[in-house]
């Protein structure tokens, strides 16, 4: 029998998706050995089953939907999209679902991999069990950052197990078209899924249990894609709730809480996310298996000195370019405290702490039209206190989105802090959007005064010009 090996690093990463592999890059950049322990891929979710597949399977969507708005381009472009072409291309942005690239990338920086499952064993120990069973155990002498991320969440109706649903993994890597899908959800999982899959040939159902889809965001943004859902072919249903799920041979039939039911060949559920860390030890170290991990904005696990929490297991922003930004301020957290820094940069929008995970969230959600936001929404700086003021602006009537598209159909929103006169939130509704939030990133994260953003002067005629119309309704 072999005998275990053991290994200590400064700081061991448990969990090698996009945040795992920035905390150890940071922590090797403070100038601190470190070492990451993955059980399936290294680059994680995003890269093979979330954000990478996912996009590329809608941009050839949105490219068609675009290039069918401009006359003298529209009518080359009526047929249908070339559906094993657009799964094609998924694969190769997954790299056919193979981590060489990723582990080359560790190498590079010199950070250890060791694969494996791997679970706490107690303060600043992992254990982590290889597939032929060979157990390794990692001691940290700084710092041990759980990076384990999410997975989907599945509610208990009878029936669902056995009727094999597709989650967001077999949404973004399935190798063929359904003739007919039902979406179960209305958040950004189930909107972009619908986008592609309707696009791709799918007759597609969506069953949302609230009153309309993103209502995260403003609530015109769910309208909007809504109505574009629709208009595409789609069978949008709000209000509506499952009640049971069988299938049968290649049909998935689906009762709903009216009694009536509708067949399928594939039910997907993009019902919300749980953390992974059901089985990571937390028990040994005094947590609950299973929670999501409640951290300071240093990212470090509160009462733990050694234990930091980074991405979607802290359940403070779950996306992954906020999840990158938190590894990138735990990184620089753990090799500063390593060194002995006396005193950390901790004050709101420090070096040493995350402050737009909470103030200044971007995010995009690439249907057809696309919705982007960054910052608060009406409500919720509303629930926060602020006297704010909603400035809205019809994006159609900017020269740049005409001549993007015709028939543009968009809508912005900025909310403005009456007291500071600063902007806490920017909403874009319409094709192109994904591109016009970072500025918007940039004007609530910074806190740019008003009368400094008029200075801001946007080319003209480009879709951005929108920015010049909202300072302009705001200042009447």
């Amino acid at each position: 029998m072999t005998e275990p090996m053991e290994y200590t690093y400064d700081v061991v990463v448990v969990g090698a998706g996009p945040v795992g592999e920035n905390v150890a890059d940071r922590a090797r950049a403070g100038g601190l050995s470190a070492a990451i322990v993955e059980s399936e891929l290294v680059g994680g979710e995003c890269s093979y089953w979330a954000c990478m597949p996912s996009k590329a399977l809608l941009r050839p969507v949105i490219a068609r939907a675009d290039a069918r708005r401009v006359p003298g381009l529209a009518q080359s472009v009526q047929g249908p999209l070339d559906a094993a072409a657009v799964l094609s291309r998924r694969d190769y942005f997954t790299s056919n679902w193979k981590d060489d690239g990723q582990v080359g990338w560790l190498e590079s920086i010199g950070v250890t991999l060791h694969r494996g499952h791997g679970r706490l064993a107690g303060p600043r120990r992992v254990t982590v069990t290889a597939d032929d069973g060979t157990l390794t155990t990692l001691t940290a002498r700084h710092a041990v950052a759980v990076c384990t991320g999410t997975r989907a969440a599945l509610p208990d109706l009878p029936g669902l197990a056995d009727a094999k649903p597709w989650t967001s993994r077999e949404a973004t890597s399935a190798d063929h078209v359904p003739g007919r899908l039902v979406v179960v959800g209305g958040g950004v999982v189930a909107t972009e899924m619908a986008t592609a899959w309707q696009a791709l040939g799918s007759q597609v159902t969506m069953l949302v249990r609230g009153g309309g889809l993103l209502e995260r965001m403003e609530p015109f943004a769910g309208e909007l894609v809504a109505d574009a859902l629709r208009e595409a072919g789609a069978d949008v249903r709000t209000g509506t709730s499952v009640t049971v799920v069988e299938r049968r041979g290649s049909t998935v039939t689906v009762t709903l809480g009216d009694g009536s039911t509708l067949e399928a060949d594939e039910i997907l559920f993009a019902t919300g996310r749980a953390p992974r860390t059901e089985d990571i030890g937390l028990e040994t170290v005094g947590l609950e298996p299973g929670s999501w991990l409640s951290v300071d904005d240093t990212l470090r696990v509160e009462g733990h000195d050694w234990l930091y929490a980074v991405g979607d297991a802290n359940h403070r922003a779950l996306l992954t370019h906020q999840g990158k930004y938190q590894a990138r301020i735990a990184g620089d957290v753990i090799a500063a405290r390593a060194a002995g820094v006396p005193l950390l940069e901790t004050d709101r929008w420090g070096a040493h702490v995350a402050t737009a995970d909470t103030a200044a969230v971007p995010q995009v959600v690439f249907t057809d039209p696309e919705a982007a936001s960054a910052g608060l929404t009406l409500a919720e700086a509303e629930e926060a206190g602020h006297r704010v003021r909603a400035v809205d602006y019809d994006m159609a009537n900017v020269a740049g989105a005409g001549l993007y598209a015709e028939g543009y159909t968009g809508r912005a929103r900025m909310i403005v802090d009456l007291d500071r006169e600063i902007l806490l939130g920017v909403t874009f509704v319409g094709p192109g959007a994904g591109e016009l939030i970072h500025a918007a990133t940039i004007a609530v994260a910074a806190e740019v005064p008003i009368d400094r953003l008029w200075h801001a002067v946007p080319s003209y005629p480009t879709i951005s010009e929108v920015w010049l119309r909202l300072l302009e309704t705001y200042r009447g």
